[in-house]
């Protein structure tokens, strides 16, 4: 077993750019918001590029249209999907708590369900196909998802469960335990289980996303399909080295149970994929 004092104490600091003090008590610029706002400039770059090259056809106004739906739709479902999905007693008992964002509680089953509302409204206004335009927020998805994850380990938040692989971190605000050695409570390495959902959920998904949308022919719906199976299937893998942060449902934790439902709805969206594939050959 590796000795206690070599693994390294989480001392990052959430802050990347600090405010002087000043009457509204901001802190300054935090890396999370850093992480929201360049995974949309990252997005946008990404869809421009589609369009020149003909990939897909979205003029300027139709894109900025497209992100701005596809923001609000992560930044109101995510919230919304924390307070429901995590936080339930404390919003039925204070519901202004959804606005508080600066106290953290993101959901990325509530984005998922917030950016499809707003994929649903683009596709109504401007007639674009609906799994066509599913596809496209599918490719560029994963890397909001890794830098989020990546924020959360700079953070020193939603940390893994306790662990002696040479690679464990103690985290400051993980529970503690007490040692009779030393008299104390002290902390337990843990698996930075932060950056596995980094590396799996938003690197390795990307990735395959990204080959799929250059160099395969996918019909309208297939990529989406995938990437909701690909997520709901990864992020059931890394939860088994995440501590809970919530009460386990059905003995298997929030983020497992709630990913079976995007599992379910990638194999819907691959067989609505495969029916409109249908009726386009037959021309009904």
């Amino acid at each position: 077993m590796q000795a206690a004092d070599t693994y390294w104490t989480h001392d990052l600091s959430p802050v990347f750019v600090p405010f002087p003090d000043n009457p509204l008590g901001l802190q300054g610029i935090h890396y999370y918001g850093l992480s929201y706002l360049l995974a949309f400039v990252c997005a946008w770059l990404l869809i421009r590029l589609y369009h020149q090259r003909e990939k897909i056809r979205l003029n300027g106004d139709a894109r900025a249209s497209l992100m701005t739906a596809v923001i609000l739709g992560v930044l109101i479902g995510g919230r919304m999907g924390y307070m429901l999905l995590y936080d339930l007693s404390a919003f039925l008992s204070n519901p202004l708590l959804v606005l508080k964002i600066n106290q953290g509680g993101m959901a990325s089953h509530g984005g998922f369900a917030g950016v499809t509302l707003a994929l649903l409204w683009f596709a109504r206004k401007h007639q674009y196909p609906l799994l066509r335009l599913g596809d496209i927020i599918c490719t560029v998805a994963p890397l909001g998802l890794m830098f989020g994850r990546i924020a959360n380990f700079i953070n020193g938040e939603l940390w893994g469960k306790v662990s002696t692989v040479p690679w464990a971190v103690y985290f400051p605000n993980s529970p503690q335990v007490y040692d009779p050695g030393r008299l104390n409570f002290v902390l337990e390495p843990r698996h930075p289980s932060q950056l596995y959902q980094a590396a799996l959920e938003g690197a390795l998904l990307f990735l395959y996303a990204q080959w799929r949308f250059w160099k395969g022919s996918p019909h309208p719906g297939q990529i989406a399909g995938e990437f909701l199976i690909g997520y709901g299937s990864l992020r059931i893998v890394g939860e088994v080295f995440r501590e809970p942060d919530a009460s386990l449902i059905l003995g298997i934790s929030r983020g497992q149970f709630y990913s079976v439902f995007l599992l379910l709805a990638g194999f819907f969206v691959l067989l609505l994929a495969k029916r409109a594939q249908r009726k386009q050959k037959t021309g009904t």
